[in-house]
Parts: structure tokens; sequence; C-alpha cells
């Protein structure tokens, strides 16, 4: 994706320890215009799939997997990683680390949201060890439904993510801004 792509040359950081800021385009401000776009190249990449859900995580995920589903006209599920008092019920769990954040982040999903035998695709912001994707793999298999893709805004290959989960799940990745290395304030994005 070209204005991706264009956007992340011209604003993103690189903060050292494989951390790319790009906090102007999706973690802290979010442009419609380019999130849109998003959303179409993701319903492009997965156009022969029959997709029932979207899964994400809470809160970087939200943008471009809302507008994927809107493309898509499916729903979007969002992993929560604190447990409201709204949350009743069974609850799928996981834990995955977090890069910027440091420690352990919770993800729960209702299991009122995810059914068995649905098709689920999974959006997410980065693709960087994979360990949060493997970690929304794992409920997506709680739950008895199928993963049939993911999808990233970012994917750093250089962190050896992409392999980590098709290791585990043998499924289409795409990712729509692909970044081979990040060292001092250079920063190779295709």
């Amino acid at each position: 994706m070209i204005a991706l792509v264009e956007r992340i040359r011209a604003e993103g950081i690189n903060l050292g320890d494989g951390i790319l800021k790009v906090d102007s385009i999706i973690n802290h401000q979010l442009d419609p215009g380019l999130m849109l776009g998003m959303g179409a190249a993701f319903t492009q990449c997965f156009a022969g799939a029959r997709i029932d859900r979207i899964l994400t995580a809470e809160i970087s995920g939200i943008a471009p997997a809302l507008m994927t589903g809107i493309e898509m006209n499916v729903p979007v599920v969002y992993a929560r990683k604190r447990k409201p008092i709204t949350m009743s019920g069974p609850v799928f769990l996981e834990t995955a680390p977090s890069h910027t954040k440091g420690g352990e982040t919770l993800l729960l999903v209702s299991a009122e949201f995810i059914h068995a035998g649905e098709n689920i695709l999974i959006i997410d912001d980065f693709l960087a060890t994979g360990k949060t994707l493997l970690a929304l793999a794992r409920i997506v298999a709680s739950a008895g439904a199928n993963l049939v893709g993911v999808g990233v805004i970012v994917e750093k290959t250089f962190e050896g993510g992409r392999a980590a989960v098709q290791e585990r799940f043998d499924i289409p990745i795409h990712a729509l801004a692909t970044i081979s290395s990040m060292e001092g304030d250079s920063i190779v994005v295709s």
C-alpha cells in the first residue's frame, strides 16, 4: 500500500530495540482516509475467503479491523486487555508479551462472540515476533472456529513472526507495509 509506505518513510521513527513509532498514523492519531484504504486493501487481499468475523487486539488493531469489517460487511470482535464487569459467562483467555509496554498482556474474548465452525480473519497493527497473533489464533482454536488468515498493517520481517505463525497455522498472511531493517535513523520499508 503505497500511501502507507510513504507515511512510514516520512513519519516513522526508530526508537531502538525494534520499536517503530508511528503514532501519527496508527497508534495514537488515526488518518481516517488511510484507514479506509487499509480496510479496502485487506478486503482485496482476502477476497476469495469466506469470513464470518474479524478478530483483533485492543486497541491499535481496532481501527483497521473496523474498516475491514465495514468493507466486508462482517462483525469485528476485539480481545480486551482487562475484563469489564459487563463480560460475564465463559471467556477465552490468552496472554502475550507486550514489546512496547513490557510484561505480559491479557487478551480476553467473550465466548458469546466467537463460535465453533465460524471462519475468523485476524487483523492487527504489527507482526513482529508473532506472539500476539499466536495468542489470538489460540483463542480462535479454543472456540472451535477456523482461522482463515491474518492481515497486518506493518510486518517487521527481521523479527521472524511470520515463520512463527506459519509454523503453527497454515494460513495466508498479508502485510500492507514490510520493514526489513531498522538501524539508527534508517527504516527500510516497502
